[in-house]
């Protein structure tokens, strides 16, 4: 696996769980980024934390790595080569995958320790807009 260009995208981010049946808030569906995922068990939502209200059960305080895609779907070892380094430095995650990319979360107070942990195993990160 080649290295890979991740970006931190600016704010901090929730995680929350709704009913299955769960209508999705709109408040919720917030730039720079957020995430819609139904199951039959859940609705989960993760949407920058300021828009999250008091009394939700959400789990805060994430930041957001973007890997640089588009991947194709048949490359394998993408996300392997990033949650590696992350899981040997003991650093807990939250994993997206879009049709063009993956987006890990990782806990803001972690950030540094993510950051240092995949640039040793050669990803580089980059500033973007995204």
């Amino acid at each position: 696996m080649s290295p890979l260009h991740f970006s931190v995208l600016p704010g901090s981010f929730a995680v929350l769980r709704l009913a299955s049946d769960a209508d999705v808030p709109v408040e919720l569906l917030a730039p720079p980024f957020h995430s819609v995922t139904r199951t039959p068990a859940e609705l989960s939502v993760v949407c920058p934390e300021n828009a999250v209200a008091a009394g939700s059960r959400a789990e805060t305080g994430w930041a957001l790595l973007a890997l640089a895609g588009p991947f194709p779907f048949e490359m394998v070892g993408v996300l392997a080569s990033v949650l590696q380094p992350l899981a040997a430095a003991g650093v807990s995650i939250f994993a997206l995958s879009t049709f063009d990319t993956d987006y890990v979360l990782v806990k803001r107070e972690r950030l540094a320790d993510a950051i240092d942990a995949l640039t040793a195993a050669g990803h580089q990160r980059v500033e973007t807009g995204r």
